[in-house]
């Protein structure tokens, strides 16, 4: 008996980040480790559950950025020679540790193993790309791919122009129909952030829902009658799918949740940082700067420095019996719930992807053990949010609050005395770009055409609400700083120039920051 509808998001994004000057670059690891922690692993267990022939849904966010990664030469030839020098590090591992001891010998052979596997399943299934895989599982009607805005940007703050919010969707729906050869049916709003009156443009470019987080819709006007556990209509008539904060923080908390198991892996403990310089140098950055190479050899073990060894089978056993125990709660959730309500329950647990298999490293095995619990089991159903609306397409009206799903459920995180200095750049760019749109929409030389273009990627770039975000929770204080003054003066600079181009510098930035390539900047006139 179905008791309820679970809706499992995970949103995937990564900025922008491409550096053809250099061979190796401190910025590009992070889709490198995410495409290894994170989403090889999470497609991997995708297809042992179609083998199995285990039924599933998933929602899942493919920004443009990440789409636009996946698809780029430079960046995944890089992403070969990172993942062959992680298999040559294990071989140098498993000689090393054998004169240490059993339990550290063990986990060098399992990570050596565990690298060429994904090698295999990236070269084999994926013939050497991610988005196939995406598309495999969309095709089978197991997940659902949505979009996200072009860079991320932050809709409320950019609002201030509209045709800055409607480039953000209009790229976005484009880019969508490029890498998945459909539109896009949802829309994960860049940090969750929404507006009054962001609905009027989301209908404009035929997107049927969105995320919330649960304020979203406590605090609507009127309030939500079902709170989160059913979606509501905007004005407009999108539906909107808010956060359940008990599933949730179930799995995205280190404290509360199930990421702080002392049997799972230690995300922090190394052999980037903990073994000698002269030995791990070739696998860290080449200014000698440690890093994190994936080679963790010790588990959580508790609130101490001294941390045991890690032991996969253990941490395996422990993501079985936390699905076990999510899938437990989430009946008897849905049981309580559905005493107050005329209709089934709906739970979404919306996350980062890279919660799984990155900072989580056993996420991925998680979702793999409930999704097996939810198929035995049929005490509730996975679904998708339009699979939801076929069922169930009358709901109530009403006017969402604006709010994100940062700090204090607002905007602050994006817009504070650290990061406010950005936005009368990005105002500014946004007001001259439509201005140069207005201007030249009639334009047929090449080269100008080329420059407009281009101005409108550094725009965008400049958009990426990721830059503010790491000004604010000083991850990338240094680098965010420089990205967005970077874009900034490259957009002054090809503005100052459509009359009289710099060739050399045109075909540079072209190369570098190379996002969208078939972009129009007449999207924004208007």
């Amino acid at each position: 008996m179905n008791n309820g509808y679970w809706i499992p998001v995970l949103h995937s994004h990564l900025p922008f980040v491409k550096h053809p000057e250099y061979d190796y670059f401190l910025e590009e690891q992070w889709l490198f480790e995410a495409i290894d922690e994170c989403y090889i692993p999470l497609l991997t267990n995708l297809k042992k559950l179609v083998d199995e022939n285990v039924d599933f849904r998933l929602t899942i966010s493919i920004t443009p950025p990440l789409a636009e990664m996946f698809a780029d030469e430079l960046l995944m030839s890089k992403y070969e020679k990172h993942l062959d020098k992680l298999i040559e590090l294990g071989n140098k591992e498993i000689q090393r540790t054998l004169h240490t001891c059993n339990e550290e010998h063990n986990l060098a052979i399992f990570y050596k193993n565990r690298y060429e596997d994904i090698k295999a399943f990236y070269e084999g299934f994926l013939d050497k790309n991610l988005l196939n895989g995406y598309k495999y599982f969309a095709n089978l009607g197991k997940i659902e791919i949505i979009t996200c805005g072009a860079t991320h940007g932050f809709l409320p703050i950019l609002s201030i122009n509209e045709q800055a919010v409607k480039a953000q969707i209009s790229i976005a729906v484009e880019s969508h129909i490029k890498h998945f050869g459909v539109s896009p049916r949802g829309i994960w709003l860049p940090e969750c952030a929404y507006y009054d009156g962001l609905d009027k443009i989301l209908e404009q470019y035929d997107i049927k829902f969105f995320f919330g987080d649960s304020h979203t819709l406590i605090y609507a006007n009127p309030t939500a009658q079902n709170g989160v556990f059913s979606p509501v209509y905007t004005p407009h008539n999108i539906a909107v799918f808010a956060r359940d904060p008990h599933s949730s923080k179930k799995v995205w908390s280190s404290k509360e949740g199930y990421p702080g198991d002392f049997n799972y892996r230690d995300f922090y403990r190394d052999i980037g940082y903990d073994l000698e310089l002269s030995y791990i140098k070739p696998y860290i950055s080449p200014d000698g700067e440690r890093v994190f190479t994936g080679f963790k050899y010790r588990k959580v073990t508790g609130d101490t420095d001294d941390k045991a060894f890690y032991d996969p089978q253990i941490a395996y056993q422990k993501t079985k019996e936390h699905a076990q125990n999510f899938h437990f709660e989430r009946v008897g959730q849905f049981k309580e719930v559905a005493k107050h309500m005329d209709r089934i329950p709906m739970a979404v647990s919306p996350y980062d992807a890279e919660l799984f298999g990155h900072w989580w490293f056993e996420g991925t095995d998680f979702l793999y053990h409930l999704f097996k619990e939810i198929d035995e089991h049929k005490a509730f159903k996975t679904i998708t949010p339009i699979e939801y609306l076929q069922e169930n397409p009358t709901n109530q009206v009403t006017r969402p609050t604006p709010s994100s799903w940062g700090d204090q459920g607002y905007y602050d995180v994006w817009l504070n005395k650290g990061n406010d200095w950005i936005y009368r750049h990005l105002h500014l760019m946004a007001d001259q770009m439509q201005e140069k749109a207005n201007k030249y929409k009639d334009e047929k030389d090449s080269l100008k055409i080329r420059v407009l273009n281009q101005m409108l990627r550094e725009l965008l770039l400049a958009q990426s609400s990721d830059w503010a975000f790491l000004i604010t929770t000083e991850t990338a204080i240094e680098y965010s700083t420089r990205r967005t003054k970077e874009h900034i003066s490259n957009f002054i600079k090809l503005n100052e120039s459509i009359e009289n181009i710099d060739k050399s510098f045109l075909e540079w930035i072209e190369e570098k920051n190379s996002i969208f390539k078939e972009i129009d900047f007449r999207v924004f006139a208007g």
